[in-house]
């Protein structure tokens, strides 16, 4: 069964797959439709915008980023253990909780606005709830873990081969496990290639990242930062350089976990796109952060060294793995 809700003006309830999908409207008028199926463990989403200004890349389910989007559509196809749910036993139901948001630019016409979307299943009998000691822990500050690797094409696993043309693409994924935290955004703050895994004063380094989020490679090449899927998540298509050709190479980077709502033009991911300049991934209504990118970034306010102190910055190697020339 596909459940479907009308026009926001309205709460709409209806059954889908055993499942009870809960909409309630907006404090604001939003002009558009929402279809949703409550899935046995996951959950999609399809949003159809009629306000001809919306950008429907700036929706967010959770925190996470809409699987595709274009012109007036949003679609999220997400696990009910991603994006933030939030999960609620009450007596022989479990209640799966969201809020679909809109999350503004500040020279945008259209307001932000956020709307819930709650999927309800029956309590299976053998299911127990875990127990979390103690609750509050959910948005607390402590150690995260970060993982980055090099994938296959389509980011779905890990790279088969080490062995790279040159000119191909090299797909690499860095993610941050924030169970316990706040939502966060992962930014790649710097990336420089070398030949050896620690970095030392002699060290002939290629740089990749720089200026505090800058992919300098997108400026002569086609490496670019892919649409995300999570804002845990930093994907990079990565063209292959004239660097140690043959040789062992390392990637090492520098990790930023960090508020989505506190970029500057010290936290921010920008990549260049030929015929329109330096641009920011994850709203291009305020690609002027990126406008640093061709001289030095600083930012207006002072560093939050609490915040590293709790591991939110974290330094990360990829490789070894090779560029190996077309013709051998």
């Amino acid at each position: 069964m596909h459940c479907v809700s009308g026009k926001h003006s309205v709460m709409m309830v209806s059954f889908c797959q055993g499942a009870l999908l809960l909409s309630l409207a907006a404090a604001m008028a939003v002009y558009a439709d929402m279809k949703v199926d409550c899935g046995p463990d996951f959950v999609t989403l399809m949003w159809t915008e009629s306000r001809p200004q919306a950008d429907t890349s700036l929706l967010r389910l959770g925190n996470c980023f809409p699987t595709s989007f274009s012109a007036g559509e949003a679609y999220f196809y997400v696990d009910l253990t991603d994006c933030n749910f939030r999960r609620l036993v009450t007596g022989d139901a479990l209640v799966y909780s969201n809020d679909l948001t809109y999350v503004a630019s500040a020279d945008s016409y259209n307001l932000a606005f956020t709307h819930p979307v709650v999927c309800a299943y029956d309590r299976p009998k053998d299911w127990y709830a875990t127990i979390y000691d103690p609750v509050f822990k959910t948005y607390s500050l402590g150690d995260l873990q970060f993982n980055i690797g090099l994938m296959n094409d389509d980011f779905s696993g890990p790279a088969e081969s080490t062995r790279f043309p040159l000119g191909s693409i090299i797909p690499i994924m860095a993610r941050v496990v924030q169970e316990t935290h706040q939502p966060l955004l992962l930014l790649l703050e710097e990336c420089v290639a070398a030949t050896t895994p620690e970095l030392y004063p002699e060290s002939t380094m290629y740089p990749i990242i720089s200026n505090k989020g800058c992919l300098l490679e997108s400026v002569s090449s086609r490496s670019k930062f892919e649409p995300r899927q999570k804002s845990s998540e930093i994907r990079l298509s990565l063209q292959t350089f004239t660097f140690a050709m043959g040789e062992e190479v390392f990637i090492h980077c520098k990790l930023l976990a960090w508020d989505p709502n506190g970029l500057d033009s010290t936290k921010k991911a920008c990549h260049f796109v030929e015929g329109h300049g330096w641009e920011l991934l994850d709203n291009l209504a305020q690609s002027n952060l990126c406008d640093c990118c061709e001289s030095k970034c600083k930012s207006r306010r002072q560093r939050s060294v609490a915040s590293e102190k709790h591991g939110m910055v974290h330094k990360a190697v990829i490789g070894p793995f090779t560029i190996t020339d077309l013709n051998s």
